[in-house]
């Protein structure tokens, strides 16, 4: 019998906890002529462990077999099984004697007009020989030549006894493949919902970026698509200087807020034609430290904060607001300090009118009577803006403003 119930368990393995324990009680009743029957699974912890049918199966009515759980304690046949680990053998489940502690539940049998009569209860035994489950057997049917009632006898308890430690590894292992292979499935529905609201967050986010770079537009004299072009120079550049993915997707969205700073500055100051007076230029010049201020309680708007700050400082330290010179200056604010100047000198101005890309690369290289390259500007990136400056201006013609450009 235990090789037999081995090689039926081994001939279809990975089998769920549903369809394996189908096939153990049909074997099970096959064995003992059982009727019926059901197979429980332990479940729950502490004061919530219960007893849940996994399996049921009646070959006199057709009644569907609705799973459900009986719960863990000795007044029920089931319970009293799994919390003793004894075998029972009821000859009539209707005429229990008082003494014993557990009772049969009629209900189903007054549903269905089912007659349980004998009953077969034994425990299955885990790995470390507990009760993990029962199965419970219903009236034996009777053989040819058998006298007396057809109830289970101590021979069929004998028979089962050495296979269900057997049986019950057997399910306990696929009750935990069961229990992981839902744990996964909710681990990956979990992650999935995670990068939704991921996705979710990082499109709001985005959105409030580019609101907070229009709104700085607002009181300025750039308008229209100055912002994209400028985000999209630094992404390119960025690229060139061989800044890395993550560098470059940041800086992509960060250039925009370079002059967010200026939304703080007095309006008066923004509008003036002309030139400014001394006062005039220092609120004008502060306009890098408010950007800082507004960006810089955002950990995901650092590398803007970075480039607020320092987008008008210059290479050789002339630049405001701290003067800082060289590598001084965060690589980032370099970066956006070409890509602005570029897309400055191609937008047509109340002061000047839009230069063509030829100009514009001349006066970046080479400088006029208000731009020295050599004063201005990382030489490293200047470099590679003079091999590569093509894409600048195929970055202008696609976003270009709806405005006529003088050549």
């Amino acid at each position: 019998m235990v090789v037999q119930f081995m090689e039926f368990i081994e001939s279809a393995p990975n089998q769920s906890l549903r369809a394996l324990s189908d096939r153990v009680l049909r074997k099970c009743r096959e064995v003992t002529g059982a009727e019926a029957g059901t197979v429980f699974m332990l479940r729950g912890q502490g004061r919530g462990r219960h007893l849940e049918a996994v399996s049921a199966q009646n070959d006199v009515i057709r009644a569907k077999s609705a799973l459900f759980t009986v719960p863990m304690n000795q007044t029920s046949i089931v319970g009293y099984v799994a919390a003793t680990g004894e075998t029972l053998l009821l000859d009539d489940a209707y005429e229990i004697p008082e003494e014993r502690p557990y009772r049969f539940n009629p209900a189903f049998d007054q549903r269905t007009g089912f007659r349980t009569r004998s009953i077969m209860a034994f425990a299955l035994k885990g790995a470390r020989g507990r009760p993990i489950g029962v199965v419970q057997l219903i009236n034996r049917r009777s053989m040819p030549g058998e006298a007396g009632p057809p109830i289970f006898l101590p021979y069929h308890e004998q028979m089962i006894a050495p296979v269900n430690h057997i049986v019950g590894r057997a399910l306990e292992r696929a009750a935990t493949l069961e229990r992981l292979t839902e744990r996964n499935r909710a681990l990956t529905r979990e992650r999935r919902r995670v990068a939704e609201l991921q996705a979710e967050t990082e499109r709001a986010f985005m959105v409030s970026v580019n609101l907070l770079a229009r709104a700085a537009e607002v009181h300025d004299e750039e308008t229209g698509n100055h912002i994209l072009r400028v985000n999209e120079y630094s992404y390119a550049l960025a690229g060139w200087a061989g800044c890395s993915r993550a560098f470059c997707k940041e800086i992509r969205f960060s250039a925009a807020l370079h002059d967010v700073g200026k939304m703080s500055v007095d309006q008066a100051v923004l509008h003036k034609k002309g030139r400014l007076d001394e006062r005039e230029l220092a609120e004008m010049q502060r306009h890098p430290i408010y950007g800082h201020d507004i960006l810089i309680a955002s950990d995901r708007l650092k590398m803007a904060a970075d480039i607020a700050l320092c987008h008008h400082e210059q290479w050789a330290g002339t630049g405001y607001p701290q003067g800082l010179k060289g590598e001084e200056i965060p690589l980032a604010a370099r970066i956006v300090a070409i890509a602005d100047c570029y897309d400055a000198l191609r937008s047509a101005r109340p002061y000047k009118p839009s230069f063509s890309h030829e100009k514009t690369v001349d006066i970046l290289l080479n400088g006029d009577d208000r731009l020295d390259p050599k004063v201005h500007f990382d030489p490293r990136l200047l470099a590679l803006f003079s091999t590569r400056h093509a894409e600048f201006d195929a970055i202008w013609v696609a976003l270009k403003d709806q405005e006529k450009i003088e050549a």
